[in-house]
């Protein structure tokens, strides 16, 4: 029975994500990233053809746009997008999803619906490794607070590669300790097939080469009954596993690759990576990557190795971007700790502070003084430890960059966070410390100690887990706004950042609802995103740019665009120009919105 009930408990939850996410992507319109996605995948499984989007591995692209297979649908193949642009992925998209005589919404659902299961998928392994480890009390709320996240419940419908980053970390990692505590060569070979699928998903997963080294280290560093010369002797023998795993991830990566490259010719795969990393400051890295793609053998290599120097580019250069009143590219070391704790439930936050403080208190008393209490805590709690540096290292890498576009880019480390702030919560209310009784007397102290005495513990933690339940249920469909009461709420929170963290461009077909709904018959409109309002608004929509002036009677505008062109510029970045500003809109308040991003006005003659 009671085996029935705990798995009943996590079918549940992740029955009732996958509702909230499906509920939540029929009301969105395309964002900015999947009008490039979506057409790039298609082309991926239907032409293996890997022209578009090479700054972003297959894998999720590809899972996206399998059921597109089976609709029938238009892919244009004769226009300059396809035929001679590098990288035409926006117009592709555009005229893929609009312009072609397809369903855009039937594509836009059918792509979708992968990730909604991915997000699952990523779910049920988060549930079965942490119940394994720390047993199903840790493993259900850690659950519970991933099903409940209201940026898995944003990002995990839409056809990106942030979920699949997630994905990646998770089983990278999970691989990887399996291997260290059991080096056999079918571990090796797991923790090598994991590795590689890791890397298709999201280049940021390049993050795990440095985890696993310092991890690796890690682990026979603490083997405290052995000397340092056996700890040495031990790590030197597992290089050659370890360096077969590496092979094994490059073969699984120059394989899928090579796959959707198939037919890519190698005179356009040569002249896309020579225009695409024409600006690219390291001469040396580009003529590698060159001399790659002039080789047969060596072609996925090389695409995957473009990929690689192209975010690397574009995280050099930063991303123009509206954060706490300043416009800059300059990127902020403030912005993903403010954004993390403007984004997560605030009940969610009260936990983790619990959480953080009664561990250093059990550590500071279970262990004594001195390197060795470090050396001992790792030893014992060695999957924590390899998840906490997970997060602490990938937290140390972003924050130095300028890249500050959504807290979505440090998502992968979320379920990790669930997992060491589930695994104290559940210890704080248990309580610790008490041996078996040894009588009638001792039993009832102990009931009384361990479970009368935690009563005051069991509602707290129940009164913040519905606390986060209420504010996703009120929150909903619009998971992509979503901010706590730091930050304002989901109302407010575009005054501290924009982009995907508030406004991605889902919210289109809400403004067409609203236009109709009001009977509205022509509105003007600055839209960021990836839907196409001509499509959604038929005839009534009126293009509009901040050059043409105030517009006049309905207006509306993406928040991204008004807060991006309104507000001041962090020198150096130059400040807006007068004509490219929205200035002339202070003093006119919204009549209304478009789902929570868009503003719709009403400006009189």
């Amino acid at each position: 029975m009671a085996e029935k009930i705990y798995w009943k408990i996590p079918a549940l939850l992740l029955f009732i994500m996958f509702c909230l996410m499906l509920g939540a992507s029929l009301g969105d319109s395309a964002i900015q990233d999947e009008l490039a996605h979506i057409p790039a995948g298609y082309a991926y499984v239907k032409f293996l053809d890997y022209r578009l989007n090479p700054e972003h591995p297959p894998l999720v692209k590809a899972i996206a746009g399998l059921p597109l297979l089976f609709l029938h649908l238009n892919f244009p193949t004769d226009i300059k997008s396809w035929t001679t642009d590098v990288n035409g992925q926006w117009d592709q998209g555009g005229a893929f999803l609009y312009n072609a005589g397809n369903n855009p919404d039937q594509i836009i659902f059918w792509a979708r619906l992968p990730m909604l299961l991915l997000t699952i998928f990523v779910g049920i392994l988060f549930y079965l490794w942490t119940s394994r480890r720390f047993g199903r009390t840790v493993a259900t709320l850690s659950l519970f607070l991933f099903v409940f996240s209201p940026t898995f419940l944003a990002h995990g419908h839409y056809v990106t590669t942030d979920i699949g980053a997630t994905l990646g970390f998770l089983i990278g990692l999970w691989s990887f300790i399996n291997f260290l505590e059991n080096p056999s060569w079918k571990n090796t070979a797991i923790a090598g097939l994991c590795f590689g699928i890791a890397e298709l998903l999201k280049f940021s997963t390049f993050l795990l080469i440095p985890i696993y080294i310092v991890i690796y280290l890690m682990h026979f560093t603490v083997l405290m009954d052995h000397s340092w010369k056996e700890r040495a002797l031990l790590a030197a023998r597992g290089v050659s596993k370890f360096v077969a795993m590496g092979i094994i991830g490059v073969v699984v990566i120059s394989l899928v690759y090579g796959f959707f490259m198939l037919h890519y010719p190698s005179a356009l795969q040569m002249r896309d990576s020579k225009f695409l990393l024409s600006s690219f400051g390291n001469r040396t890295l580009v003529n590698i990557q060159h001399t790659l793609a002039s080789h047969a053998l060596t072609r996925p290599l090389a695409h995957y190795f473009l990929g690689v120097l192209m975010v690397i580019q574009r995280a050099a250069g930063g991303n123009t971007a509206y954060f706490l009143g300043q416009v800059s590219n300059a990127g902020s070391r403030s912005y993903f700790p403010i954004m993390y704790l403007m984004k997560e439930s605030l009940g969610f936050l009260i936990l983790a502070v619990v959480g953080l403080m009664y561990g250093i208190i059990k550590i500071c008393r279970k262990y004594p003084w001195g390197w060795k209490r470090l050396g001992y805590w790792v030893k014992n709690n060695f999957a924590v430890f390899a998840a906490g540096f997970t997060v602490f290292f990938y937290w140390a890498y972003s924050l130095k960059s300028p890249l500050n576009i959504g807290v979505r880019h440090v998502l992968p480390t979320f379920p990790f966070i669930y997992l060491l702030v589930s695994r104290q919560i559940v210890s704080w209310m248990h309580g610790d410390g008490y041996r078996a009784p040894g009588g009638l007397f001792e039993f009832f102290r102990l009931i009384y100690k361990k479970y009368i005495l935690a009563i005051p513990r069991y509602s707290i933690v129940f009164l913040l887990l519905a606390f986060i339940v209420f504010n996703v249920v009120r929150s909903y469909p619009y998971f992509l706004s979503y901010f706590n009461a730091l930050g304002g709420g989901t109302d407010y929170g575009y005054r501290i950042a924009v982009d995907s963290n508030y406004d991605w461009g889902q919210d289109l077909k809400r403004l067409a609802d609203y236009v109709q709904s009001n009977n509205i018959e022509s509105i003007s409109l600055d839209y960021f995103g990836g839907g196409a309002p001509a499509y959604y608004l038929g005839g009534k929509f009126k293009p509009w740019w901040s050059a043409r002036g105030p517009a006049h009677g309905y207006f509306a505008i993406s928040l991204t665009l008004l807060e991006g062109s309104v507000n001041p510029a962090t020198p150096p970045f130059p400040q807006t120009k007068l004509e490219d500003s929205y200035s002339w809109l202070r003093g006119h308040e919204p009549i209304g919105r478009g789902g929570k991003s868009i503003f719709i006005y009403y400006l009189p003659k």
